[in-house]
């Protein structure tokens, strides 16, 4: 099967995602989790690499067709403050719904993935869908302060990359919430990488902060915890 946009159903109506199976044919599923820019091709892009090291992943559409050029940071801003968390719930829970009754997909539970507002939503997932998300890798996202799920559902084991530098989710901040986590019994690292931004691992580099050596480094431990699915 190739790689491709796919609907699925959510609630009796539908959503949209990005599919791509595992190249050996079958893996274990992955849900990938976008930026605040929206499903653009950068994040089909991460679905490719994993599809590429036998993993079966799908990226939600959840602004539902809606994304931000790198030069609409106003709109991109906009767009992930007018998420319904409620909608994007729903259709992470159906997304994973999908991807497990995948041919394509050889697990009982997924990894989810997720970069700045998909890194929020991945640990936010992980603790609602506590069952059924076995590892959990946030890259420079997570929910801070009013935004946080009940931390106490959470079961997956977690390994997040974050920012030395970074005004959105700073790491003094990161550092506190996983000393909260892991004071609670909670299997939680987070990384955080010297001198880089936020962003850091997107190569299109909108922000002019990608760091290929931190990149590489963050990616290699994604690897090596989605392969405990």
């Amino acid at each position: 099967m190739e790689s491709q946009m796919i609907e699925f159903p959510v609630n009796g109506t539908t959503a949209g995602g990005y599919l791509a199976p595992a190249q050996s044919g079958s893996g274990p599923g992955v849900l990938v989790l976008q930026e605040w820019w929206g499903l653009v091709p950068q994040i089909k892009g991460v679905c490719d690499r994993l599809s590429e090291q036998g993993f079966t992943a799908l990226a939600p559409d959840l602004y539902h067709g809606e994304f931000a050029q790198h030069t609409e940071m106003d709109k991109a801003g906009e767009l992930m403050s007018s998420l319904p968390p409620d909608r994007a719930a729903r259709d992470m829970g159906a997304a994973i719904d999908h991807l497990l009754a995948l041919d394509a997909c050889s697990s009982s539970q997924v990894g989810v993935v997720g970069f700045c507002m998909g890194g929020m939503l991945t640990l936010m997932v992980s603790a609602i869908e506590s069952d059924r998300v076995s590892v959990a890798a946030p890259y420079y996202g997570a929910p801070l302060g009013d935004g946080a799920p009940d931390w106490n559902g959470l079961t997956a084991k977690v390994e997040g990359h974050f920012a030395a530098h970074d005004d959105f989710f700073p790491p003094e901040a990161i550092k506190e919430l996983e000393s909260q986590l892991q004071g609670i019994g909670k299997d939680v690292t987070f990384h955080v990488y010297e001198g880089t931004g936020h962003a850091f691992a997107n190569e299109e580099d909108a922000l002019g902060t990608f760091d290929t050596a931190a990149a590489s480094q963050a990616w290699e431990r994604t690897i090596n915890l989605l392969n405990r699915i």
